[in-house]
Protein backbone atom coordinates (compact mmCIF):
# COMPACT_ATOMS: atom_id res chain seq x y z
CA UNK A 1 0.00 0.00 0.00
CA UNK A 2 1.33 3.42 -0.95
CA UNK A 3 2.06 5.83 1.88
CA UNK A 4 -0.47 8.61 2.30
CA UNK A 5 0.96 12.00 1.26
CA UNK A 6 1.85 14.18 4.20
CA UNK A 7 -0.55 17.11 4.61
CA UNK A 8 1.08 20.54 4.54
CA UNK A 9 1.06 22.47 7.80
CA UNK A 10 -1.87 24.84 8.09
CA UNK A 11 -1.20 28.55 8.55
CA UNK A 12 -2.78 31.40 10.46
CA UNK A 13 -2.39 35.16 10.19
CA UNK A 14 -0.12 36.90 12.68
CA UNK A 15 0.36 40.64 13.06
CA UNK A 16 3.95 41.82 13.49
CA UNK A 17 5.28 45.27 14.32
CA UNK A 18 8.83 46.62 14.16
CA UNK A 19 9.51 49.97 15.83
CA UNK A 20 12.53 52.09 16.65
CA UNK A 21 11.07 53.79 19.74
CA UNK A 22 13.91 56.30 20.28
CA UNK A 23 13.92 55.34 23.99
CA UNK A 24 10.50 56.96 24.37
CA UNK A 25 11.65 60.39 23.17
CA UNK A 26 9.72 62.71 20.86
CA UNK A 27 11.21 64.29 17.74
CA UNK A 28 9.00 66.10 15.23
CA UNK A 29 11.55 68.23 13.35
CA UNK A 30 15.30 68.17 12.70
CA UNK A 31 15.81 71.20 14.95
CA UNK A 32 14.46 69.19 17.89
CA UNK A 33 17.57 66.99 17.85
CA UNK A 34 19.19 70.14 19.31
CA UNK A 35 16.33 71.87 21.14
CA UNK A 36 15.20 68.62 22.80
CA UNK A 37 18.68 67.14 23.34
CA UNK A 38 17.91 67.03 27.07
CA UNK A 39 15.55 64.11 26.37
CA UNK A 40 18.60 61.90 25.79
CA UNK A 41 19.54 62.21 29.46
CA UNK A 42 16.29 63.04 31.30
CA UNK A 43 13.08 60.97 31.61
CA UNK A 44 10.60 63.87 31.28
CA UNK A 45 7.66 63.12 28.97
CA UNK A 46 8.67 59.56 28.14
CA UNK A 47 5.95 57.83 30.16
CA UNK A 48 3.19 59.37 28.00
CA UNK A 49 5.00 58.25 24.85
CA UNK A 50 5.43 54.75 26.26
CA UNK A 51 1.72 54.56 27.03
CA UNK A 52 0.98 55.57 23.43
CA UNK A 53 3.42 52.92 22.19
CA UNK A 54 1.75 50.28 24.38
CA UNK A 55 -1.63 51.17 22.86
CA UNK A 56 -0.07 50.95 19.39
CA UNK A 57 1.47 47.53 20.13
CA UNK A 58 -1.56 45.96 21.81
CA UNK A 59 -3.33 44.67 18.63
CA UNK A 60 -0.17 42.90 17.45
CA UNK A 61 1.01 39.36 18.16
CA UNK A 62 4.76 40.05 18.04
CA UNK A 63 6.55 43.37 18.41
CA UNK A 64 10.26 43.98 17.76
CA UNK A 65 11.74 47.09 19.38
CA UNK A 66 14.93 48.97 18.71
CA UNK A 67 16.43 51.72 20.91
CA UNK A 68 14.57 50.37 23.93
CA UNK A 69 16.20 51.58 27.16
CA UNK A 70 16.85 48.75 29.67
CA UNK A 71 16.82 51.13 32.64
CA UNK A 72 18.85 54.31 33.04
CA UNK A 73 18.47 57.96 34.04
CA UNK A 74 16.80 58.91 30.77
CA UNK A 75 14.10 56.23 31.20
CA UNK A 76 13.57 56.94 34.88
CA UNK A 77 15.39 53.63 35.52
CA UNK A 78 12.49 51.78 33.88
CA UNK A 79 13.09 48.81 31.61
CA UNK A 80 10.99 50.03 28.70
CA UNK A 81 10.43 46.57 27.19
CA UNK A 82 9.12 45.32 30.53
CA UNK A 83 6.84 48.35 30.85
CA UNK A 84 5.46 47.97 27.31
CA UNK A 85 4.92 44.23 27.75
CA UNK A 86 2.92 44.78 30.93
CA UNK A 87 0.88 47.68 29.54
CA UNK A 88 0.23 45.88 26.24
CA UNK A 89 -0.64 42.54 27.84
CA UNK A 90 2.22 40.53 26.31
CA UNK A 91 2.95 37.41 28.39
CA UNK A 92 6.43 36.89 26.91
CA UNK A 93 9.16 39.46 26.44
CA UNK A 94 12.93 39.63 26.17
CA UNK A 95 15.43 42.49 26.08
CA UNK A 96 18.94 42.54 24.64
CA UNK A 97 20.93 45.49 26.03
CA UNK A 98 23.63 46.48 23.56
CA UNK A 99 24.97 49.87 24.58
CA UNK A 100 25.19 51.70 27.90
CA UNK A 101 26.59 55.14 28.70
CA UNK A 102 27.27 54.89 32.44
CA UNK A 103 23.88 55.15 34.22
CA UNK A 104 22.76 58.00 31.96
CA UNK A 105 21.45 56.07 28.95
CA UNK A 106 21.14 52.56 27.59
CA UNK A 107 19.84 51.05 24.36
CA UNK A 108 19.00 47.64 22.98
CA UNK A 109 16.66 45.38 21.04
CA UNK A 110 13.56 43.78 22.54
CA UNK A 111 10.79 41.37 21.62
CA UNK A 112 7.22 41.37 22.96
CA UNK A 113 5.24 38.23 22.12
CA UNK A 114 1.87 36.58 22.62
CA UNK A 115 3.44 33.28 21.49
CA UNK A 116 5.90 31.40 23.67
CA UNK A 117 9.25 30.98 21.86
CA UNK A 118 10.83 27.56 22.13
CA UNK A 119 14.24 29.23 22.14
CA UNK A 120 15.66 32.73 22.61
CA UNK A 121 19.20 33.64 21.56
CA UNK A 122 21.11 36.89 21.43
CA UNK A 123 24.29 37.75 19.57
CA UNK A 124 26.62 40.72 19.42
CA UNK A 125 27.15 41.98 15.89
CA UNK A 126 30.61 42.80 14.50
CA UNK A 127 31.46 46.39 13.63
CA UNK A 128 34.01 49.15 13.97
CA UNK A 129 32.24 50.31 17.16
CA UNK A 130 30.74 47.79 19.58
CA UNK A 131 27.12 48.09 20.68
CA UNK A 132 24.96 46.41 18.01
CA UNK A 133 23.22 43.06 18.27
CA UNK A 134 20.51 40.70 17.09
CA UNK A 135 17.84 39.00 19.20
CA UNK A 136 16.67 35.68 17.71
CA UNK A 137 13.46 33.86 18.71
CA UNK A 138 12.50 30.42 17.43
CA UNK A 139 8.90 29.22 17.30
CA UNK A 140 7.29 25.86 16.56
CA UNK A 141 8.80 22.47 15.72
CA UNK A 142 9.38 20.58 12.48
CA UNK A 143 7.02 21.70 9.72
CA UNK A 144 5.72 24.55 11.90
CA UNK A 145 9.17 25.93 12.82
CA UNK A 146 10.03 29.51 11.96
CA UNK A 147 12.49 32.14 13.19
CA UNK A 148 12.12 35.81 14.07
CA UNK A 149 15.13 38.11 14.49
CA UNK A 150 15.21 41.74 15.69
CA UNK A 151 18.22 43.93 14.93
CA UNK A 152 19.54 47.49 14.67
CA UNK A 153 22.45 47.98 12.28
CA UNK A 154 25.21 50.58 12.28
CA UNK A 155 25.25 53.93 10.52
CA UNK A 156 28.43 53.14 8.54
CA UNK A 157 28.26 51.02 5.38
CA UNK A 158 31.45 49.07 6.18
CA UNK A 159 30.13 48.02 9.60
CA UNK A 160 26.74 47.17 8.09
CA UNK A 161 28.47 44.95 5.54
CA UNK A 162 30.15 42.99 8.35
CA UNK A 163 26.89 42.78 10.30
CA UNK A 164 24.83 41.65 7.33
CA UNK A 165 27.42 38.99 6.53
CA UNK A 166 27.09 37.72 10.10
CA UNK A 167 23.27 37.71 9.85
CA UNK A 168 23.37 35.93 6.48
CA UNK A 169 25.45 33.14 8.03
CA UNK A 170 23.30 32.98 11.18
CA UNK A 171 20.01 32.72 9.27
CA UNK A 172 21.15 30.70 6.26
CA UNK A 173 19.63 27.39 7.42
CA UNK A 174 16.19 28.71 8.36
CA UNK A 175 13.46 27.70 5.86
CA UNK A 176 10.93 30.23 7.25
CA UNK A 177 12.08 33.43 8.85
CA UNK A 178 11.54 37.12 9.54
CA UNK A 179 14.26 39.72 10.10
CA UNK A 180 12.98 43.07 11.32
CA UNK A 181 14.52 46.27 12.55
CA UNK A 182 16.24 49.55 11.80
CA UNK A 183 18.78 48.73 9.09
CA UNK A 184 20.00 52.32 8.59
CA UNK A 185 19.96 51.66 4.83
CA UNK A 186 17.53 50.94 2.02
CA UNK A 187 16.54 47.34 1.38
CA UNK A 188 18.34 47.42 -2.00
CA UNK A 189 21.61 48.87 -0.66
CA UNK A 190 24.70 46.98 -1.96
CA UNK A 191 25.58 45.58 1.47
CA UNK A 192 22.14 43.88 1.66
CA UNK A 193 22.92 41.52 -1.24
CA UNK A 194 24.63 38.88 0.92
CA UNK A 195 21.46 38.58 3.00
CA UNK A 196 19.29 37.82 -0.04
CA UNK A 197 21.91 35.55 -1.57
CA UNK A 198 22.61 33.38 1.50
CA UNK A 199 19.15 33.20 3.11
CA UNK A 200 15.53 32.82 2.02
CA UNK A 201 14.84 36.46 2.91
CA UNK A 202 13.45 38.63 0.13
CA UNK A 203 13.20 42.41 -0.16
CA UNK A 204 9.77 43.99 0.37
CA UNK A 205 7.60 44.26 -2.73
CA UNK A 206 7.31 48.04 -2.30
CA UNK A 207 9.39 50.88 -0.92
CA UNK A 208 7.88 52.20 2.33
CA UNK A 209 9.54 55.35 3.67
CA UNK A 210 10.00 55.44 7.45
CA UNK A 211 12.43 58.30 8.23
CA UNK A 212 12.07 61.02 9.33
CA UNK A 213 8.66 60.31 10.81
CA UNK A 214 7.36 63.88 10.32
CA UNK A 215 8.12 63.79 6.56
CA UNK A 216 9.18 60.24 5.58
CA UNK A 217 11.66 60.17 2.72
CA UNK A 218 14.12 57.37 3.51
CA UNK A 219 13.43 53.64 3.64
CA UNK A 220 15.47 52.56 6.69
CA UNK A 221 13.16 50.26 8.69
CA UNK A 222 12.24 46.88 7.24
CA UNK A 223 10.49 43.59 7.92
CA UNK A 224 12.19 41.09 5.62
CA UNK A 225 10.43 37.76 5.13
CA UNK A 226 11.43 34.39 3.69
CA UNK A 227 9.28 31.30 3.17
CA UNK A 228 6.11 32.95 4.53
CA UNK A 229 3.21 34.72 2.82
CA UNK A 230 2.78 38.46 3.40
CA UNK A 231 -0.78 39.79 3.49
CA UNK A 232 -0.14 43.43 4.45
CA UNK A 233 2.89 45.73 4.74
CA UNK A 234 2.68 49.35 5.83
CA UNK A 235 4.33 52.13 7.83
CA UNK A 236 2.49 53.64 10.80
CA UNK A 237 3.41 56.40 13.31
CA UNK A 238 5.20 55.21 16.46
CA UNK A 239 4.16 57.81 19.07
CA UNK A 240 6.76 60.60 18.96
CA UNK A 241 9.66 58.58 17.58
CA UNK A 242 11.72 59.94 14.70
CA UNK A 243 11.09 56.64 12.85
CA UNK A 244 7.82 55.27 11.55
CA UNK A 245 7.02 51.71 12.63
CA UNK A 246 6.48 48.91 10.09
CA UNK A 247 3.34 46.76 10.48
CA UNK A 248 3.03 43.41 8.69
CA UNK A 249 0.47 40.61 8.57
CA UNK A 250 1.93 37.18 7.77
CA UNK A 251 0.62 33.67 7.25
CA UNK A 252 2.74 31.44 9.53
CA UNK A 253 2.57 27.72 10.42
Amino acid sequence: MAAKPKSPASTRPLRLLSANIQAGSSTRAYREYVTRSWSHVLPNGKRLNLDSLAALAEPFDLVGLQESDPGSLRSGFTNQADYLAERGGFPFWSHQPNRRISRIAGSGNALLSRLEPRELLDYALPGRIAGRGVLLARFGEGDTAWDLAVTHLSLGAKSRQLQLGFLADLLSESPRLVLMGDFNCDFDAPEMRALYRETKLEPPSERVATFPSWAPQRCLDHVLVGGLKINQYQAIPAAGSDHMAVAVELEVP
